[in-house]
């Protein structure tokens, strides 16, 4: 059989390859038509997004009492761990957790058995040498006995003394009382357990007064005296304050953190306050300070700089005025409830969008709806916190 010619084949090849390049050219074409007629559309203005729906709030002053804002916790004016002083075995237990006890309560006693009958030999000894020293008194000023009997006879009284206080002192190192007025916490001892010397057996706790103790940075030293008002926050009761003062600021500057350690006192006569826990403190400044506030849902915040959008009127290529946005960099400084402060970058008076700014960029058409505007209050008070 008679192989057809090589030329045919490459002929073949070339027709097919042409075809397919045609193809494509062809779709291509289509393709560059159709994305330049969408871009003229769009330059002539036919094409328009549907505008964004916003709400607003026209930017004012308002009066501001400036504050100090820092975290804390909180710490008991008296707290300690009760430890033991001796060793010994738990005899009696005379507290219940979560109790109140007072000054001199008696919380736990260990076994004196071997220290009581000590101090009985000593007590008798002394007894002994009273009635002594009593006799040779007598008998010294009668010139019976010479000066030094005496003497020892008041040394030996003196010697039996202080053995049987040194056998009471014993005793009271083995019975641990309350230091002060206080809330003992959980027990961790029991009946008949031996204690070595340090082991704890409760915690115990004063609550009323109660300290706040936090830190400031030093460039806020001068801000600060004995008797500013303080006001704190702790999670566990949501917006509920708690109110006192600043009784003591310390005399030393942290040189690792360049911070005061300041401590306010405050009120805690239901002891809602329990030391340990973690607070939020302003500490008031005496002086107003107006400021322009807006909501906080107003600033966009973003890693190259906060901004937010000012609405502003525009006009179209057919000279068609409209609203649109305009973005400005801000520089935010404290916040009260749902507003916070601007210190620069807004002016009082400018229409500021403060709902739905993660959707808008410069230049992009905005209808405006407050009739849906969420409030915005400097001391919210939300139904479910």
């Amino acid at each position: 059989m008679k192989r057809k010619p090589f030329w045919k084949y490459l002929l073949f090849f070339v027709a097919v390859l042409g075809l397919f390049l045609a193809v494509v050219f062809g779709l291509g074409f289509v393709k560059f038509t159709q994305i330049q007629g969408f871009i003229q559309l769009a330059k002539s203005g036919a094409f328009e997004p549907p505008p964004t729906a916003v709400t607003t709030e026209v930017a004012k002053q308002s009066a501001w009492r400036p504050t100090l804002e820092a975290v804390g916790s909180i710490a008991a004016v008296n707290g300690v761990t009760v430890s033991t002083d001796l060793a010994g075995i738990v005899r009696e237990i005379a507290f219940e957790s979560g109790n109140k006890v007072h000054s001199g309560d008696l919380i736990v006693r260990l076994d004196t058995t071997q220290e009581e009958a000590q101090l009985h030999q000593a007590e008798a000894q002394r007894d002994f040498a009273t009635v002594t020293l009593k006799r040779d008194k007598d008998l010294v000023e009668k010139h019976a006995i010479a000066q030094s009997d005496y003497d020892n006879a008041e040394a030996s009284y003196r010697q039996s003394q202080a053995s049987v206080d040194q056998f009471k002192a014993l005793i009271a190192r083995k019975t641990l009382r309350a230091a002060f007025d206080g809330v003992a916490g959980i027990r961790q001892v029991n009946l008949g357990q031996y204690l070595k010397e340090g082991d704890p057996v409760v915690t115990l706790q004063s609550f009323d007064p109660i300290y706040a103790n936090f830190m400031l940075p030093q460039q806020d030293l001068s801000k600060l005296v004995v008797g500013q008002s303080v006001t704190l926050r702790v999670d566990a009761y949501g917006d509920r304050s708690f109110n006192g003062v600043v009784t003591a600021i310390n005399s030393l500057v942290d040189q690792a953190t360049r911070n005061v350690q300041v401590q306010a006192t405050l009120a805690n006569p239901d002891a809602l306050l329990r030391p340990g826990m973690f607070a939020k403190v302003s500490v008031l400044m005496s002086d107003m300070k107006d400021v322009i506030a807006i909501p906080a849902t107003a600033i966009h915040y973003a890693p190259y700089g906060d901004s937010i959008f000012v609405v502003s009127e525009m006009k179209d290529q057919k000279g068609k005025d409209f609203k649109a946005v305009k973005e400005q960099f801000v520089k935010v400084g404290q916040s009260r409830g749902d507003m916070i402060s601007i210190v620069s970058g807004l002016k009082p008076g400018e229409e500021v969008v403060t709902s739905g700014v993660f959707r808008l960029k410069s230049g992009a058409h905005i209808v405006v709806n407050n009739a849906i505007k969420p409030e915005s209050e400097l001391a919210p008070t939300p139904s479910d916190s």
